[in-house]
């Protein structure tokens, strides 16, 4: 995958991520929810699908090559989630607020700035050209 392809897969999880965790504000307060702690309302197959877009982070992350300590943070944090998400509404409570798939993103940005920092330095040039250069 070159630099080009890697920055617009982390576009994609960010994306992801954020909609399913922090896409909806709400009013009055600084506190974000998602689609995640919604689609929880649904019984049985809302924490399925809810578990299946973060299942779908981790293997966009893993393209990364993530070291296995990292990528065991990223799948306990999704099992938690998925597991207290099960118990109604507390689980629903608990996903509005522990939000596995921003955790997931941060494990993943932490991983590519001590590792690629010519992702960074990439998506830095496109949002603001003036500050960097594009690589050739």
């Amino acid at each position: 995958m070159n630099t080009i392809e890697r920055l617009a897969t982390l576009n994609r999880i960010r994306r992801l991520s954020r909609l399913m965790d922090t896409a909806i504000g709400i009013p009055g307060t600084k506190f974000r929810i998602g689609l995640d702690p919604i689609m929880g309302l649904i019984p049985g197959a809302g924490d399925l699908i809810s578990t299946a877009f973060s299942a779908y982070i981790i293997y966009l992350a893993t393209r990364f090559g993530l070291p296995k300590e990292d990528l065991g943070k990223m799948i306990f944090n999704i099992g938690l989630e998925a597991v207290v998400g099960a118990v109604p509404l507390i689980g629903d409570l608990f996903d509005a607020y522990y939000k596995s798939n921003i955790r997931n993103l941060a494990i993943l940005e932490q991983h590519l700035q001590a590792t690629q920092p010519e992702i960074e330095e990439l998506d830095s040039a496109l949002h603001d050209p003036k500050e960097a250069v594009l690589p050739r």
